[in-house]
């Protein structure tokens, strides 16, 4: 039992022995971790730059372990509170005032760039009611070759129409537009002119003569017909000069029509533009040969009507 015993004895010390061994190694270890040595950059006001070796986290003591004093006008980063970071790198600089003016107004800069960069769109409905323009007619029942005058029949008018449209503004300036429906509420009313051949007294024996045709002719719209045309005179007449009218006939006034054509009627022939009379005539005479159809002048002369012979002409006829 003796001997047992102790062996018992010394194998437990051997034990023991070798955990505090143990501990101690583990204890060394936990020293080391914690005391791990770092690479310092401390970078100084002057642009002047040190390494130094250190076991210590803190700023403050890392400074305190290198014998660096702050001069009362310098700042350190990070603080001497704080822990160095994974830069592991102090700086020390320059606090002036110049500096924490500059940086304000850096940050005051900033803050404006950053609010004009900021965008509102928004999009609204629009009506607006738009006037659409009349149009103009134009009505032309004179002859090529002569002299015209305009007289409008009828007034214009704008139409007025309904436009919806959807806008998009940006900072409530006007990007774009699009039309969503477009309604007529009033239509536009045409413009109609007439172009009408212009009266033209030739000469002073038929001045007078023609300026009461015209008279007679104003404010009358003529209805426009191709008539065969042929001439007759005293001669051809029998030396006869009385009109059915009663009225004696005259070269440049005179006309004999159908019954279509009564007394009074006034004819203005364009192909006659030129002549002492403009081209107007009145009705004063009729025949049994005389069709609607057919317009026969009275000229001076048998040499006259000869030379005319017969023709078809463009008639205005005023009624």
């Amino acid at each position: 039992m003796k001997t047992y015993d102790k062996l018992s004895v010394k194998i437990i010390r051997k034990i023991a022995f070798v955990m505090i061994i143990l501990l101690g190694m583990l204890a060394i270890g936990v020293m080391a971790a914690k005391s791990e040595v770092n690479s310092v950059k401390i970078v100084f006001a002057d642009d002047c730059e040190t390494t130094v070796m250190t076991t210590k986290t803190m700023v403050g003591d890392i400074l305190t372990e290198n014998h660096i004093i702050l001069e009362s006008d310098e700042r350190v980063y990070p603080d001497f509170d704080a822990n160095i970071d994974l830069t592991k790198t102090i700086t020390i600089s320059k606090a002036t005032e110049e500096r924490k003016v500059i940086a304000e107004e850096v940050e005051r800069i900033s803050t404006e760039q950053i609010l004009g960069n900021y965008v509102t769109v928004t999009e609204k409905i629009i009506t607006e009611q738009i006037e659409i323009p009349y149009e103009t007619v134009t009505k032309d029942v004179s002859s090529s070759g002569t002299q015209t005058t305009n007289k409008v029949l009828q007034e214009g008018e704008n139409g007025i129409k309904e436009v919806k449209y959807k806008v998009q503004f940006q900072n409530e300036e006007e990007k774009s537009r699009e039309m969503i429906s477009e309604t007529i509420i009033k239509e536009p009313v045409e413009k109609i002119i007439q172009i009408s051949t212009k009266v033209v007294a030739r000469s002073s024996r038929s001045r007078t003569a023609s300026a009461g045709i015209a008279a007679n002719a104003q404010g009358k719209t003529p209805s426009v017909v191709t008539l065969n045309t042929s001439a007759y005179c005293a001669a051809s007449c029998g030396g006869n000069t009385r009109t059915a009218s009663g009225a004696t006939a005259s070269s440049w006034y005179t006309v004999a029509a159908g019954k279509a054509y009564p007394a009074g009627t006034v004819i203005y022939i364009p192909y006659f533009a030129n002549k002492p009379n403009g081209g107007w005539f009145v009705v004063q005479d009729t025949g049994g040969a005389i069709t609607n159809n057919h317009l026969d002048i009275w000229m001076d002369s048998m040499s006259e009507c000869l030379s005319f012979g017969r023709r078809n002409l463009e008639c205005h006829v005023y009624r």
